[in-house]
């Protein structure tokens, strides 16, 4: 009989391993590699919700304009490549949503431009691109290698932690909420990137028609000519109820007895189509928004369900619901398969979960922080929100902000006053109730920064928006922001063992005066320009100077790598990165923290 393991070996230490990159990669857009301590797992799941229903009274032509049918969530996650080995090996994931052509179409009718040209672009540059993140990896069971090489009291109990074979790390939790034309892949950058520090991240796809498109499965003992809605496109097995019998997918879906669907399209408002405009005398249609807001908040409790599962033990469950598996519409043929569920057993900290969120997402986060009955959730991230959107405050202090929050913005925002005065607004809400708030800017960031858009088309980004910051510094000041702000409002056992990037944004940051105007205007837009783009003062001289420094870089570099010199007008080395609008004194801070000690 072989001797038991002592309880003394040394485990063996784990590190993040950085991709390969593909050969489309070597000359088309691509994501960067993320910069934590651990690799980076990706699963889809999507199951039925437990009541599916219309939500909200809001109808069109006599039927419903939004249901709650399913839930779709894809999970960022810490993993450990090296335990899976040839066969088994996990691979990269696409970048572009399933469908991928489809997917491309949709956003061609959101952005109101014919699909082919829209199509064909995206087929040459990032149709294909793939995350550094990989399909159903396995879990992380291993501290950072930073961590348990430490010399002090830290490392000695990382180290006691690991080398007990009952003990495996637990995870703290990120509920994210897509903007706009969003999904749940397009803002891979930051999820991915948090996921790498130790997060697990659910990135929900919402089907409020926000979305460009996205598809909903539905097991195949729905009825799915029953489902009334005025804006889903329903597609069925049976005989005589498709909507184009002379499609040939629909006909093979018939033929193969696969389960019928529905797309969601981006959903205008009514007689009010550009009411994102801040140029628009209507304002925004606050009947359809807070109606999909309604159907988001019901998403989120749906997705903290399934993640309840997960940690309880029921994730073969989980995956017998699963409708994302190989032959359903817009799915990944390898659905759920070599997930181990027993490792996601206890894997995470399910009380103080993050709500984060950006434009749209950040009028979600505001008022799922406003949720009282949602005790599970503890702290709010909203990035560049569209504070137009946001329903306005109850009168009764329940319905009101009481948890930390931080709102990251862009400058571009900034400068559209009426969406600053709201940040302003509900920042001082939370301010008001005592909770710790904070209220930033990304100096010559657009709106698209926090976007993997930004990072996989820098170019566009600077000559259409006029964005003058790096967009791999902007992902990261946002991600650091965000570290800084969670390591202060997290309980102790949920950051004891981080490896978080750390700045010192937060604490270096004095309370600013109050925030009733932006900090600079020089460079504010035109007025027709508000919001969508920033102005550069004497642009031509402004972009050679700029030319001029980095391939001076590049050549001092001697061909190492400089994609962080690479596409940011600003050396930020010599001006400020971030504006602060607001933060408590050093002393709350220390006082909150201290409550935990």
């Amino acid at each position: 009989m072989a001797n038991p393991p002592q309880a003394n070996t040394k485990p063996l230490r784990r590190s993040a391993v950085k991709p390969r990159k593909t050969f489309r990669e070597l000359f088309l857009h691509r994501l960067p590699n993320y910069n934590g301590p651990y690799n980076v797992g990706y699963m889809d799941i999507e199951v039925p919700v437990r009541d599916p229903r219309p939500v909200s009274k809001l109808r069109r032509n006599g039927k419903p304009v939004l249901r709650l049918d399913t839930i779709l969530m894809g999970i960022y996650y810490p993993c450990d490549l090296q335990t899976s080995t040839g066969a088994e090996k996990p691979h990269r994931v696409d970048w572009m949503p399933r469908p991928r052509a489809a997917t491309a179409k949709g956003y061609a009718k959101y952005l109101h431009i014919p699909a082919l040209p829209v199509t064909a672009y995206l087929a040459c540059t990032s149709l294909f691109t793939k995350l550094p993140a990989f399909r159903n990896a396995k879990l992380a069971a291993h501290w950072p290698e930073d961590i348990c090489n430490d010399s002090g009291p830290t490392g000695q109990k990382a180290r006691e932690e690991e080398g007990d074979p009952t003990s495996r790390p637990k995870f703290p939790v990120i509920i994210f909420s897509h903007g706009l034309g969003g999904s749940r892949l397009c803002y891979s950058s930051i999820c991915g990137e948090l996921a790498s520090f130790g997060f697990v991240v659910v990135a929900i796809e919402h089907r409020d028609g926000s979305g460009a498109r996205t598809y909903v499965s539905l097991p195949s003992n729905v009825e799915a000519a029953a489902i009334e809605s005025s804006t889903a496109e329903i597609h069925t097995n049976n005989d005589g109820k498709e909507n184009d019998a002379k499609d040939k997918k629909v006909q093979r879906r018939r033929k193969e007895g696969l389960n019928p669907y529905y797309v969601v399209d981006y959903i205008l408002p009514k007689d009010n189509a550009q009411d994102t405009s801040p140029h628009n005398r209507r304002g925004v249609d606050h009947t359809l928004r807070s109606a999909q807001i309604e159907l988001r908040q019901e998403e989120v409790k749906e997705a903290f369900h399934i993640l309840n599962l997960l940690n309880s033990g029921h994730g073969d469950d989980v995956a017998s619901l699963n409708l994302r598996k190989k032959g359903n519409v817009a799915s990944s043929s390898v659905g759920l398969n070599g997930v181990n569920w027993e490792d996601w057993k206890g894997s995470m900290f399910l009380n103080n979960v993050t709500m984060m969120g950006h434009s749209f997402g950040g009028a979600t986060t505001v008022q799922i922080c406003r949720d009282h009955t949602l005790e599970w959730i503890g702290q709010g991230v909203i990035l560049d929100a569209w504070g137009q959107a946001t329903p306005p405050a109850g009168e009764n202090r329940k319905e009101r902000i009481a948890k930390p929050l931080i709102s990251i913005s862009s400058e571009v925002f900034m400068h559209w006053k009426d969406n600053f005065d709201k940040v302003v607004e509900f920042s001082d809400e939370a301010r008001e109730s005592g909770a710790l708030c904070w209220m930033l800017t990304i100096v010559g960031s657009t709106h698209l920064a926090m976007t993997d858009l930004a990072v996989l088309y820098p170019q566009w980004m600077s000559i259409l928006m006029k964005s003058m910051v790096n967009p791999t510094r902007a992902i990261s000041l946002t991600i650091t922001a965000s570290l800084e702000f969670l390591k202060i409002v997290l309980p102790p056992e949920q950051t004891k063992y981080n490896m978080w990037a750390d700045e010192q944004l937060l604490q270096s940051a004095e309370q600013p005066p109050e925030p009733t105007e932006p900090l600079r205007t020089d460079h504010a837009p035109d007025h027709k320009w508000v919001a969508v783009r920033l102005k550069i003062p004497n642009e031509f001289s402004v972009r050679l100077k700029a030319w001029f420094r980095r391939t001076w870089r590049f050549v001092i570099c001697a061909g190492r790598e400089v994609a962080d010199l690479a596409h940011g007008l600003h050396d930020f080395g010599e001006q400020e990165e971030i504006w602060t609008h607001m933060c408590p004194t050093h002393e709350k801070v220390e006082e909150y923290m201290n409550q935990f000690r």
